[in-house]
C-alpha cells in the first residue's frame, strides 16, 4: 500500500500540471473504486480551476475555485499517471486542463476512494475528524507522544500505526524509525521512556522526508505520477531484511504484530 512519502510524492507530483490549470474535461469510467464516486463529482469539476494541492495522513488533496476539495486515497494498488499514451483499463478517472494535460487515476484493485468535501469543512470530513497530528508538522512533538502513550500497554509500534496517536504513518516507515530510535516494536507505550521518545520524534521526521527525497518506496504497483518508481527501499535499514546484518552487528528480526511484519535488531532496539 502506498505510504505518507509515495503520497506526498504524488501530490508534489501532481501540483506540477495541475496547479493553478483549468479541468475541462472530468470523466468517470466506471460507477466505483471502493465506494462509489460522488454522484456531482464531473459537474463541481468541470470547468474549476485547481487553486492547491495537499496531503493529509495517507490522502492526497486537490482543492478547487469553487469551493470544493476532491479527496483521494490510493488503497493498495492507486496510482496517477500524467499524460499516458493510451487510456487502460484500470484508468477509472480521467482529468483533462486546458493547458492540455491528461491526468488518469489508475487503480487495478478498486481498493482506493475519491470524495467531494467542501473546503473550508475538511477538518470535519469523517476520517480527518479524529485523526492526531501529522508526522510532518509542529503538533508532533515529544510531549503529544508522552501523553498519548502514558499508561498504555499495547506496544508502541501499534500505537504509532493508530492514525488517532499519529496521522498517516505506516508499517515500513514505523520499523525504520523505531530502529533509528533504538526502540523495540513490543515495548509497551507506557515503558517507554521519555529520552527515547525524543529520539523518535526526529527519526520519523529523518526517515520519512529520506523517503519523500528518494519518490517513496516502490511496491507492487506504486509508482510516481511520472512513472519512475521511487528507489528508497534500497536505504532501508531493517525492513525487509529478516536474516540480515544490522549495521550495529547484530541480525535483523522478523516478528507478527496487529497482523503485520515487525522488522527490527534484537540488539540494538531495546
Amino acid at each position: 500500500m502506498p505510504e505518507l512519502p509515495e503520497v506526498e510524492t504524488t501530490v508534489r507530483g501532481l501540483a506540477l500540471v495541475l496547479a493553478g490549470d483549468r479541468l475541462t474535461r472530468v470523466a468517470v469510467n466506471r460507477p466505483d473504486l471502493r465506494r462509489p464516486f460522488p454522484p456531482d463529482l464531473v459537474q463541481a469539476l468541470t470547468g474549476a480551476r485547481v487553486v492547491a494541492l495537499g496531503r493529509r495522513a495517507k490522502y492526497g488533496l486537490i482543492q478547487t475555485d469553487r469551493g470544493r476539495t476532491m479527496v483521494f486515497h490510493l488503497g493498495m494498488s492507486g496510482r496517477w499517471r500524467i499524460d499516458p499514451a493510451q487510456i487502460e483499463r484500470h484508468d477509472h478517472l480521467v482529468l483533462e486542463t486546458a493547458r492540455g494535460h491528461v491526468l488518469v487515476l489508475n487503480d487495478a484493485r478498486r481498493f482506493g476512494s475519491v470524495d467531494l468535501v467542501d473546503s473550508g469543512a475538511l477538518d470535519t470530513f469523517a476520517p480527518f475528524a479524529v485523526m492526531g497530528p501529522e508526522p510532518l508538522g509542529p503538533d508532533l512533538t515529544v510531549a503529544h507522544l508522552a501523553q498519548a502513550c502514558a499508561g498504555r500497554v499495547p506496544a508502541i509500534k501499534l500505537l504509532l500505526l493508530d492514525q488517532k496517536v499519529v496521522a498517516g504513518l505506516g508499517n515500513i516507515y514505523v520499523c525504520e524509525a523505531l530502529h533509528r530510535a533504538r526502540i523495540h516494536p513490543e515495548r509497551a507505550g507506557g515503558m517507554v521512556a521519555r529520552a527515547a521518545l525524543a529520539r523518535l520524534v526526529p527519526a520519523i521526521r529523518a526517515v520519512l522526508n529520506e523517503a519523500i527525497a528518494a519518490g517513496g518506496s516502490t511496491l507492487r504497483d506504486y509508482a510516481r505520477p511520472d512513472g519512475e518508481l521511487g528507489y528508497f527501499a534500497k536505504d532501508w535499514r531493517v525492513y525487509g531484511r529478516e536474516g540480515e546484518r544490522c549495521a550495529c552487528g547484530g541480525t535483523v528480526a522478523r516478528i507478527a504484530q496487529g497482523g503485520r511484519s515487525s522488522f527490527f535488531c534484537p540488539r540494538c532496539q531495546k
